[in-house]
């Protein structure tokens, strides 16, 4: 197992930070491979808690290269504030342990303006976006007027395309959308800036990582959102700007995929996510409530309460297919620690059959009554468990049932927040 993935298996918030920190301890190398600041992965460490966005989570181990890749979409500004962030809690950040590809796309300040101008005119068919820039960024990469970070290390060729960049949006900004224009003097002077502290940490990354498996070393690619925020597989519209399933890794990183070896989907024991879109499983009453409190269901980077509904093994079910997953990592199973019952979505029922995938179409989707089955449940004394035949006998059945149904194995069960609140079951 020299490379691996892990992504989150349903809609973004599964736990992926601290997975990535626990298995990053056997990785020499971590690499994100897409989506931007719009993530939020927490890690906990003892009694600290590290919150990140744009920097792999292998950061927190002194002894690690961390990549940001190419699939990846870099605001400087955040990406420095988050360096200082990490610095003020006492993580080094240096070109030693953190290197940036330079064909990573950048955010640029009219990114973020019309992130938040078309997210206003849309009303109230808005997609719920973090308001950062992504969508507009990822546009300008299809477009082929994007601003990548080579660019930025070279100053004539910069200034030319982000005099055309400018004035282009600042029509689209004044004339369409009768906002204020930007300064091109002001963007010009930030970046540049910018390019000087950068400098350093940019290199070929494709050619690093490659180098890296080729020399048996250990490469662990984070994946950022989950399964059904993929701009291809998810809930479309409501999806994210990148590829969130395994195969982004190969595009975002510069990696072919006969070099990845596993991918490991993390999945909480329950179902979550932000912003608007279907949720087949959602509840809408106390239970949901309680499961929102108990599991602290509030988003990293926005601060938005989190929909919270039973977990659903069809959304499991799709991403492992899609992913061709080796195994599931299940966090959180201690948050529904205490319920009498919990349930199961075990298919979805569609003009009277019972289907056990994921509809494209958000209307068939509508019309999808979830099938449950029910489990007794178990106590709050999991969260103590260090090894596997320590979890109660109750949610080693509730853990059995996502194997049979998903056909895919369980590795890893989380059963607290903490590093040392994680069980290894199988290799991954």
């Amino acid at each position: 197992m020299s490379a691996f993935i892990v992504l989150g298996a349903q809609w973004g918030d599964e736990g992926k930070g601290k997975m990535t920190d626990y298995l990053a301890e056997d990785a020499n190398v971590v690499v994100r491979f897409q989506g931007g600041n719009n993530a939020g992965h927490t890690v906990e460490v003892g009694d600290k808690q590290y919150k990140l966005h744009l920097i792999p989570s292998g950061i927190l181990y002194n002894d690690k290269l961390n990549v940001i890749g190419n699939g990846v979409v870099l605001d400087p500004k955040a990406l420095f504030e988050e360096i200082d962030y990490l610095k003020g809690v006492g993580v080094n950040v240096t070109p030693e342990n953190l290197i940036i590809s330079d064909r990573t796309q950048l955010i640029m300040p009219y990114h973020r303006v019309l992130d938040g101008i078309k997210e206003k005119c849309r009303g109230k068919k808005d997609i719920g976006t973090t308001g950062k820039g992504i969508g507009p960024c990822y546009t300008d990469k299809m477009e082929r007027s994007g601003v990548r970070v080579s660019d930025l290390m070279h100053k004539e060729v910069f200034i030319e395309k982000l005099k055309e960049n400018v004035e282009m949006k600042n029509d689209i900004i004044t004339k369409v959308f009768n906002g204020e224009a930007l300064s091109f003097d002001d963007i010009c002077a930030e970046y540049l800036a910018y390019a000087e502290k950068m400098r350093a940490f940019v290199k070929d990354t494709s050619v690093i990582v490659y180098d890296n498996i080729k020399a048996g070393k250990k490469v662990l690619f984070e994946g950022a959102q989950g399964t059904l925020l993929d701009i291809d597989y998810g809930t479309y519209p409501y999806v994210t700007s990148s590829n969130t399933i395994a195969g982004g890794v190969c595009i975002g990183a510069g990696i072919g995929p006969t070099l990845i070896n596993s991918a490991v989907g993390i999945a909480k024991a329950y179902t979550t996510r932000v912003g608007k879109g279907p949720f087949p499983t959602e509840l809408f009453d106390e239970t949901g409530d309680w499961i929102r409190e108990n599991g602290h269901e509030y988003g990293v980077t926005t601060g938005r309460a989190r929909r919270c509904g039973w977990l659903d093994l069809v959304i499991l079910k799709t991403s492992a297919r899609v992913s061709g997953l080796t195994s599931f990592a299940v966090t959180k199973i201690d948050t529904i620690a205490g319920l009498e019952k919990v349930k199961m979505c075990v298919g979805y029922k569609l003009d009277g059959k019972v289907i056990d995938y994921f509809p494209a179409s958000l209307e068939d989707l509508a019309r999808c009554e979830p099938v449950y089955e029910e489990f007794d449940g178990w106590d709050k004394g999991i969260e103590n468990a260090r090894t596997y035949n320590e979890i109660p006998e109750n949610a080693k059945k509730y853990l059995k049932k996502i194997e049979e149904f998903t056909g895919t194995k369980i590795s890893i069960v989380s059963v607290g927040p903490r590093r040392d609140q994680t069980i290894n079951v199988t290799d991954i």
